[in-house]
């Protein structure tokens, strides 16, 4: 009775958490940015710096806009109910401010030219890294996120903040529903692998609370720090799979143990003792691993790592607190476990029987699912994110009839010492990516002369990327090229910069990990090659996905052929996590076989019968989590999503099937120990 009434504490601690977290996770991206991408001390960040010192007026802001877009023959009064709201939702932004006459110049406009878009430019004076931000006050205000027209006339915010302010409304959006697709999905997984609606209840409240009170903390922090508006989807996808999983490992092993004639308490305590430690080492490593994205000099990278973090350390505390006090309060509603893995202890008796060609074999597939990494490329940007006809895309294409074409929405701006000027402006106008350059004035502090370049793409297309490179190597010393583009580059070459801190990050930290929590260097070892393996595997899919197109058209993708550049050390850092999961949680099982008595291989065989169903539900919701936002969100989140179920499904199969069943039946007893020990093999203590 005593448990019972501190199990009913427990539930109601969590139930004032879920309370006060939840409003805030619900509307919890007023306070997220669309910036976050500044690189410190880089070539952009030093332009818009120097800028924001010696530049006054209108020179030093970003350029925003607006596109008023109607069809020929729209009534005036249409175009005069746009423009007021336009200046409303401009007197209503800090930061940003109509020039005088624009009212009557864009009416004028649009009686001259009917049917032709109308642009509407703004005063700003933030820099490009925070006009995202302004772009999303100026959206909310207008009210874009559900497509307002006033009459005929339909208003568009224009200009690289328009589009990132854009894309947080989507983000917001794909969020939603990659959720109501996840959990019905995982609700049906679970019905399946526990038969019984009360026991698959459980791990689905515990995706549940740990999703919405990381929501909370998110908002919070928002309020305070920057927090990218791809953080909650990054933490929703690694949370609802987590949380899932660890309750998932903790109520299978519950069941076994009032299976074997345990009592609740005794059942619930083994499960704890046992799955419960595995759970918590297997946060641990997830947490180590995200850890590494931190390495990237960001803040919209360093906001995703966090909401990552957190939302697994949330899962953990669950797991630990929550878990146990639903468990105490179900009671006998949870109905033990039947007898399973016949046909995994068949599957494993197969692949240790002939060890090295099953190793082979498994190699060799992986190996063929990673070939395509070989054409792997990466880029970046933010139009191309949106889906074809959508309000942020249709805005931008309308702009582009009325301008000097593509580029004139994302100028680059280049600060040149003044006895170079003349050489500057020269290399300028000979380069054939360049249509317009001028607004030549100089710096209050006389240092530099700021040129506006007009680039005849925008700011998204290699070809852009290719003139900053240019530009940076060929224009006199001390020139400094800045702009969205140039934003855009330095954060590229921040991530590309950051990879092999990463990757040392995350092998290293792993293996000492493993190392410590098995005490044996050759498993700890196939461990960590196990996931080098899987991590290739994930990029050789997502290169034939979204560089070659395979499936375009037939799962919805719209391939931009190439990766986005945040991708790769994501999936990395996300994949080596999730995959310790399996991997302690496999070891465990055939380290308690081991330990009873029974030879390696006979080890493997028990141990992967009794856990390998399991490790399949496990990984089958994982797999669920992470497509229901690769087939919902947005180019990013559909290659880290796809990314990661690829991997998650290569981990679960191929790898805990097959690779480390073989690999360990090889090693035999000098799997387990690096040393004698009284003439026998020592059998580490680790999770039991």
């Amino acid at each position: 009775m005593h448990g019972r009434r501190r199990a009913l504490a427990v539930l109601a601690v969590w139930a004032a958490l879920v309370a006060v977290a939840a409003p805030l996770a619900v509307g919890g991206s007023d306070h997220l940015t669309g910036g976050g991408f500044e690189v410190p001390g880089s070539g952009s960040a030093r332009t818009e710096a120097a800028l924001q010192r010696g530049v006054s007026g209108d020179l030093r802001g970003t350029m925003l806009g607006a596109v008023l877009v109607a069809p020929r023959g729209a009534p005036r009064a249409d175009y005069v109910a746009a423009l007021d709201a336009l200046q409303r939702a401009v007197r209503a932004t800090p930061e940003v401010k109509l020039v005088p006459e624009t009212k009557e110049a864009a009416l004028y406009y649009a009686k001259q030219q009917p049917g032709r878009p109308v642009i509407v430019p703004f005063v700003t004076g933030v820099d490009e890294f925070h006009a995202p931000d302004v772009g999303k006050e100026l959206r909310r205000h207008l009210g874009l996120e559900d497509g307002r027209h006033y009459g005929q006339v339909q208003v568009h915010l224009i200009g690289q903040g328009a589009l990132w302010a854009g894309m947080v409304d989507l983000t917001k959006k794909d969020l939603a529903s990659a959720e109501r697709v996840g959990f019905p999905v995982i609700l049906v997984i679970l019905l399946v692998v526990f038969g019984s609606l009360t026991a698959a209840a459980l791990p689905l409240i515990m995706g549940g609370v740990a999703v919405l009170i990381t929501g909370g903390i998110i908002e919070l922090l928002a309020r305070h720090t920057l927090m990218s508006f791809y953080t909650p989807n990054m933490a929703s996808m690694i949370g609802l799979g987590v949380a899932v999983d660890y309750s998932l490992f903790v109520v299978v092993r519950y069941r076994e143990e009032l299976r074997d004639g345990a009592t609740l308490e005794e059942a619930r305590r083994t499960a704890m003792r046992t799955s419960g430690i595995a759970v918590a080492f297997s946060g641990v490593a997830v947490v180590i691993a995200l850890a590494g994205l931190l390495l990237v000099p960001t803040a919209a990278i360093r906001s995703m790592a966090a909401g990552a973090i957190i939302v697994v350390l949330v899962s953990m505390l669950a797991c630990a607190t929550l878990l146990p006090a639903l468990l105490t309060v179900a009671g006998r509603r949870i109905k033990p476990g039947k007898p399973s893995g016949r046909r995994f202890g068949a599957w494993a008796h197969r692949v240790t029987a002939r060890p090295a060609v099953w190793l082979a074999a498994a190699l060799a597939l992986l190996i063929l699912l990673a070939v395509p990494v070989t054409a792997l490329h990466t880029g970046d940007g933010v139009l191309r994110q949106f889906p074809k006809g959508s309000e942020v895309r249709k805005g931008f294409e309308a702009a582009i009839t009325t301008s000097r074409g593509p580029g004139d929405g994302a100028p680059l701006k280049i600060l040149t010492p003044p006895p170079t000027l003349d050489a500057a402006v020269k290399l300028l106008r000979a380069d054939p990516e360049v249509v317009h350059t001028g607004v030549r004035t100089r710096t209050t502090d006389k240092r530099y002369i700021l040129i506006i370049v007009t680039p005849r793409h925008d700011a998204d297309a290699p070809v852009s990327k290719q003139l900053i490179h240019r530009l940076r190597r060929d224009l006199p010393h001390g020139t400094l090229v800045g702009g969205n583009t140039a934003a855009q580059v330095d954060f590229n070459h921040a991530i590309t910069g950051s990879l092999w801190k990463i990757a040392a990050w995350v092998l290293i930290a792993t293996f000492v990990l493993l190392l410590v929590m098995l005490r044996s260097v050759p498993l700890a070892l196939q461990a960590v090659v196990a996931n080098v393996l899987s991590v290739a595997a994930s990029y050789g899919v997502l290169t034939a996905v979204f560089v070659w197109g395979w499936p375009d058209g037939v799962l919805g993708f719209d391939a931009p052929g190439y990766l986005d550049t945040v991708t790769i050390p994501i999936v990395l850092a996300v994949v080596f996590g999730l995959s310790m999961d399996y991997e302690v949680f496999l070891l465990s099982r055939i380290r308690e076989r081991r330990l009873q008595g029974r030879s390696t291989r006979e080890a493997v065989q028990d141990g992967l019968a009794s856990s390998g169903s399991t490790i399949s539900g496990a990984a089958l919701i994982m797999v669920a989590v992470f497509g229901s936002f690769a087939l919902t969100g947005v180019p990013v989140i559909q290659e880290v999503g796809l990314g990661a179920a690829v991997a998650i499904a290569v981990d679960a199969t191929i790898v805990r099937l097959v690779l480390v069943p073989a690999a360990i039946a090889l090693l035999g007893d000098r799997a387990w120990s690096t040393r004698p020990h009284g003439g026998r093999t020592r059998v580490p203590e680790i999770v039991h």
